[in-house]
């Protein structure tokens, strides 16, 4: 699937798929462009029409999608997720997402390797991003965003080209490009330096001034920073790509100053980066408590790991505590999102550098390998009290290298798994974070409502608070419906979410991302081919308990693989073992799964895991004694 250039979808051999014309092109390109994320209808009709939408548009729109899934199939899958769709397919297959692994991979790679993969990340390229898909908002949107991607790849293969000395590539690829786009100051600049060093001075200073020509006459501007410092080093004969003779090596650069200390740490810039906390944050005082005990520990831990299920609450609870700490934490706080169940998922490679950054140290001496970034980090918040929340983890593997080292520092790391290798190797803690209290849930529903509105029909709010389970996530999207309908009576909402066909779909929220299916599906997409399997045909057993055996019947699998792959549902809190051997979950995942079995097993195969089931439950027990 092709986005960079005309938007083209192939089949397994390469051959194009007849797409047409006219909209189902923009439908098309916003699915690609975000494949294995759910595209709310909504989303797509904004971007499908640059003018007020027709009242057709919903109608038209699930036409294309219905076009687009015939034309896909046996290729890709394009399914319906609550109030909107997601493209199901390998981001390898999309030329977007090659192009920007390749770009990513890039910035961690010796120049010459980088100069290679940033070379076939650009040959992607076939001209313009959406070329032929109609409308300017969706280009807007979704092209302007990979053009300056564009820009700023061939930007990075013009700098390692020239700390490389090969001048002449530098020429040969933006000669072209600044042709077309006479406005990038800082390619200009670029392609001056390579032809000063090239020997080519006044052909350097020829484009600074049909540069500086296009500025005034197009924009009204003069040239920026970047620009005229690369026409004072041009004038003066000087400058960072100064050609280098075989006769004379180049001289090497004085060594850097080290970031270390013998007398105790120097001052680092003032880093507050936690995000706002909710104001009507209710309950938790178990967790909060838990939470305060170990820190009162002696000696206290170093990591505490926040793991539960999507929608529980992980990050507003982590948050929340992390602002209570900051007395204790004078040195500053560091946030980042990990997106561990995205893909990509956030490197730490990348997290090491924007920290390093935040922490007054120059992009120029950021050090190249994860290893030593690892380790500068940890020498710079050495003898310093800081708090470090990561969010969303996904392995422990992605988290490790983000622990800081020294007693005097706290990470606080949410993951909807319970990253065990932290806790056996790392000695951290770990807390879960389930569903709220009955009381403590209804008062988040009545800080979103409000109390009189709770108070006119206390039976109504209890039940749809139960529907909910009294997570978190739920409570506030079925408060938002109904804040959206002031009208409607709580017990409207409650026969709602009783119907289990359209529980699911009733909560989710415009945004298709704040979805209760949508974070079931981050989490079952994180799952082993077979533990994924295992959870599907687990909707077909009726109830919200399994225990081991009849779970290995449904699946036709042995005890033991099927035990380690409970263990892994466990492990993501799609299931919990109440006792040994016996498992349960909540209505709401037991749903999802019976979801996912009727979308991805066929008949057949249903059929089968049933008679299984049925086999196991009327066949002879031995007797016992």
């Amino acid at each position: 699937m092709k986005l960079l250039g005309p938007v083209e979808c192939e089949t397994d051999d390469g051959r194009p798929l007849a797409l047409g014309s006219g909209r189902i092109r923009t439908v098309t390109a916003v699915l690609i462009s975000e494949v294995n994320q759910v595209v709310t209808l909504s989303r797509l009709i904004d971007l499908a029409w640059d003018v007020e939408p027709p009242a057709s548009a919903r109608g038209v729109v699930h036409n294309h999608v219905h076009r687009l899934r015939q034309l896909l199939a046996g290729h890709a899958e394009l399914a319906t997720r609550g109030q909107g769709y997601v493209l199901l397919a390998d981001p390898c297959t999309v030329d977007v997402h090659r192009f920007q692994s390749l770009v990513s991979a890039a910035r961690e790679a010796e120049p010459q390797a980088a100069v290679t993969m940033l070379g076939r990340a650009l040959g992607l390229w076939r001209g313009e991003a959406l070329a032929d898909v109609p409308g300017d908002r969706v280009r807007r949107t979704v092209g302007a965003g990979l053009a300056q991607a564009r820009v700023a790849a061939l930007h990075e293969l013009g700098a390692q080209l020239l700390l490389l000395g090969r001048y002449g590539e530098v020429v040969t690829e933006l000669t072209a490009w600044i042709a077309e786009h006479p406005l990038h100051e800082e390619l200009t600049a670029l392609l001056m330096r390579a032809l000063q060093a090239s020997g080519r001075q006044a052909e350097a200073l020829d484009h600074y001034h049909r540069t500086r020509r296009h500025l005034k006459d197009q924009l009204g501007i003069d040239p920026g920073r970047v620009l005229s410092e690369a026409y004072l080093a041009v004038l003066g004969g000087s400058g960072a790509a100064a050609p280098q003779g075989p006769a004379r090596p180049p001289t090497a650069p004085p060594p850097a100053a080290p970031y270390t200390v013998d007398h105790g740490p120097a001052p680092l810039p003032r880093v507050a980066q936690l995000p706002p906390g909710i104001p009507d944050f209710c309950g938790r005082e178990r967790e909060l408590a838990v939470l305060d005990q170990h820190l009162e520990r002696v000696p206290r831990p170093h990591c505490v790991v926040l793991a539960g299920g999507g929608g529980a609450g992980k990050t507003t609870l982590a948050v929340q505590w992390a602002h209570g700490l900051r007395a204790e934490f004078p040195d500053g706080q560091l946030f980042a999102d990990l997106r561990g169940f995205e893909r990509p998922p956030m490197r730490a490679g990348t997290v090491l550098s924007s920290f390093l950054l935040s922490l007054g140290v120059p992009e120029a001496r950021i050090p190249e390998s994860v290893a030593e970034r690892a380790a500068l980090y940890r020498s710079l918040l050495a003898g310093r009290r800081m708090l470090v929340l990561l969010d969303n983890a996904g392995t422990a593997e992605q988290t490790r290298p983000l622990l800081p080292s020294t007693p005097g520092c706290l990470a606080v790391v949410t993951s909807r798994r319970r990253l065990s290798g932290l806790v056996v190797r790392d000695g951290a803690v770990l807390v879960t974070v389930g569903a709220l209290a009955p009381g403590d849930a209804m008062r988040l529903l009545g800080n979103a409502l409000g109390r009189q509105r709770i108070e006119a029909d206390p039976a109504a709010a209890r039940a749809l608070v139960e529907w909910c389970e009294r997570l978190p996530l739920a409570l506030r999207i079925a408060a938002a419906r109904l804040m959206a309908h002031p009208e409607w009576p709580l017990e409207c909402w409650t026969k709602k979410l009783a119907d289990e066909r359209r529980r699911l779909q009733e909560l989710s929220a415009d945004d298709a991302d704040l979805a209760v299916e949508a974070n079931l599906y981050l989490s079952y997409r994180a799952l082993s081919s077979g533990a994924a399997r295992l959870f599907r045909v687990l909707g077909l057993h009726p109830g919200p308990g399994v225990e081991l055996h009849a779970a290995a019947a449904l699946a036709g699998q042995d005890l033991e693989r099927t035990r380690r792959r409970l263990a892994e549902l466990c492990d993501a809190h799609l299931l919990h073992e109440q006792a040994q051997g016996h498992f349960v979950r909540s209505e709401l995942v037991r749903l999802y799964a019976a979801q996912r079995v009727a979308s991805e097993e066929s008949r057949s195969a249903q059929d089968q895991a049933v008679r299984r089931l049925l086999d196991h439950f009327t066949r002879p027990r031995p007797a016992r004694g």
